[in-house]
């Protein structure tokens, strides 16, 4: 059979099995679907300008500027409650209108709070990175920043019990900045990643206020306790406790439900923590001592 004539034949076949494949697992009145996301990328995007107006058309245009916060603010209200709503919906919430009108209300007053704890972030990369000139430079540059920004946003949604739309916010800030941090995370004032790429941190983390973290570092569970049918139990205590002014260096692996690092701690690079440590400590792996040759010059 010539591949003009299987194509007529053949593929209609195909597509219907596919789409019955995953109408199988993901029934199509149910699921927020590709278009869903955008729409949550778009909403991230809206309310960023809406934080930092630096970002909106109409920055310098002082008569202007004020009235085109307020039109975005309403916008990406109604947004984000239709969607929120749906996926309330399809979770079994017996109001999802009432409720994720509620739910847009709250996050849209705290966000001039939520604004003032984003300075003191973008004020801790400026204390804590020596190349950096200027603020502005850090808000427009800084991956720290587009990743804690939107963190922000979606753990308090997350607190508020909102399904799916949380993680696919963090997700979408770990494809921009190569930082993943679950939208479960508490993370106080004054946080900065410097550099940023591959760092991880877990859904029942806590990290105090005045906090550093490089590259390469994870904040991760040590194992996954199992029910009695072999399946992770979620819900519980699975990553560490970071306390006030801890500084975590490049490479640091710090594991487990139960571990705590105390206050004003140092955890040096490459480190492997599996146990708490107390405040003050200093955490370094022993020196290494490589062989070092030098050939003979011709």
């Amino acid at each position: 059979m010539k591949l003009d004539d299987w194509l007529n034949k053949g593929v209609p076949d195909i597509a219907n099995s596919l789409l019955d494949v995953h109408k199988s697992y993901f029934p199509i009145e149910q699921s927020l679907g590709f278009e869903g996301q955008e729409k949550i990328i778009k909403i991230l995007k809206n309310l960023r300008s809406v934080l930092y107006p630096c970002f909106c058309d109409t920055y310098k245009d002082e008569l202007r500027i004020e009235t085109n916060i307020g039109n975005l603010l309403r916008l990406t209200a109604l947004d984000l409650k239709n969607i929120i709503a749906k996926v309330l919906a399809n979770s079994g919430e017996s109001k999802p209108e009432a409720k994720a009108e509620e739910i847009v209300v709250d996050l849209l007053n705290k966000l001039p709070e939520i604004r003032e704890i984003l300075q003191t972030d973008i004020q801790a990369a400026y204390n804590g990175d020596p190349a950096a000139l200027s603020l502005e430079e850090i808000l427009l540059s800084y991956p720290s920043i587009t990743a804690i920004t939107i963190h922000r946003i979606a753990h308090e949604l997350y607190e508020a019990g909102v399904p799916i739309i949380p993680r696919i916010m963090s997700e979408h800030a770990h494809s921009l900045t190569g930082i993943d941090i679950h939208p479960g995370a508490k993370i106080g004032e004054s946080f900065f990643i410097d550099h940023g790429t591959g760092v991880v941190i877990g859904e029942t983390s806590t990290i105090g206020k005045n906090v550093k973290i490089y590259q390469g570092v994870t904040i991760g569970a040590k194992s996954f306790p199992l029910d009695e049918n072999g399946n992770p139990i979620k819900g519980i205590k699975r990553h560490p406790d970071i306390e006030d002014n801890v500084v975590i260096y490049a490479g640091a692996t710090i594991l487990g439900g139960d571990t705590k690092i105390g206050h004003d701690s140092v955890i040096g690079g490459n480190i492997w923590l599996t146990q708490s440590v107390p405040p003050y400590s200093r955490i370094y792996n022993s020196q290494p001592l490589p062989n070092i040759k030098q050939s003979k010059k011709e």
